[in-house]
């Protein structure tokens, strides 16, 4: 993947920032992860207890002062506002005057976000209460060593889902859903799942644009050759069966939250190979499947 440095415009630093605070934050992508890890080492069911991924309480601590990141974290910086900054020109290409501008939050161990305390467990995540993107960079790290998702395209696609949850917000499909969860307690897993997929589909309109040719010309993200390749080995490396099975041994189907390794391939393959937003009703007669 090509990408030119930026400004950072698409950034807020928080990663000197101390994260002290309680509360609760939904599980994120990377929350998944380690609750997966939590089951595999502990012998513990932490989905079965967490009831699939709803949300739990996160206990790292928060740094304090200014933090000085190795080059190589650096650049990672600097990848993650070049993705942000493209990913966000296209939804406002996409929507025009309804896409409202966010940041990526960057944080290192713990923060307190709109939506809680966040804290290593969280993950990468999207809160619709403050409607900004968080981020721990020691994440691409676990998603690499962890799970064999490497390759920074793979890193742009967990970003470009998160701002996919951003889109969900503007357009009113977040709030929705959020009303329909409270309305019919016994649904929240499977509307969770097409929330989910919908944002991975979102991720491949991106992807559709970052594929275009002569891109990196002119100062945007263009993809190379095997890049998408590196995308659907992350979403089936962070599907719920997977890392069910990893975490427990066993699958369950009821309690997914996030789809299937399957389904969010295909979600997120049907969005890059049309570009189309349209494409992406997860909620449609076309559903999860």
């Amino acid at each position: 993947m090509r990408w030119t440095t930026g400004s950072r415009g698409s950034i807020n630093d928080m990663r000197g920032a101390s994260g002290g605070g309680r509360g609760m934050i939904p599980l994120g992508i990377g929350g998944v992860i380690v609750v997966a890890l939590l089951s595999m080492f502990t012998g513990v069911d932490f989905f079965d207890i967490l009831g699939g991924g709803g949300s739990t309480q996160p206990t790292a601590v928060g740094t304090s002062g200014t933090v000085t990141g190795s080059p190589t974290e650096e650049k990672m910086v600097d990848m993650v506002d070049a993705v942000a900054t493209d990913v966000q020109q296209t939804w406002t290409q996409a929507l025009g005057g309804r896409y409202q501008q966010t940041k990526v939050t960057l944080f290192r161990d713990a923060i307190q976000s709109g939506c809680g305390y966040a804290g290593a467990v969280s993950g990468p995540f999207y809160c619709p209460r403050d409607r900004q993107v968080y981020l721990d960079l020691s994440f691409f790290d676990e998603l690499q060593r962890r799970f064999g998702a490497s390759g920074d395209f793979a890193q742009a696609y967990v970003l470009a889902h998160e701002f996919g949850h951003h889109v969900q917000a503007v357009t009113g499909t977040e709030s929705s859903v959020r009303e329909a969860q409270q309305a019919n307690p016994s649904n929240v897993n499977a509307l969770s799942v097409r929330l989910e997929l919908q944002a991975d589909c979102y991720a491949g309109v991106w992807g559709h644009e970052a594929a275009k040719p002569g891109r990196a010309a002119r100062g945007q993200v263009e993809l190379d050759p095997g890049d998408l390749e590196e995308a659907l080995r992350a979403a089936a490396a962070i599907g719920d069966d997977r890392l069910q099975k990893l975490g427990s041994g066993r699958v369950m189907p009821e309690k997914f939250t996030h789809g299937s390794s399957e389904q969010r391939q295909t979600w997120f393959k049907r969005g890059f190979d049309s570009g189309d937003p349209r494409q992406c009703d997860t909620f449609g007669s076309s559903g999860t499947r």
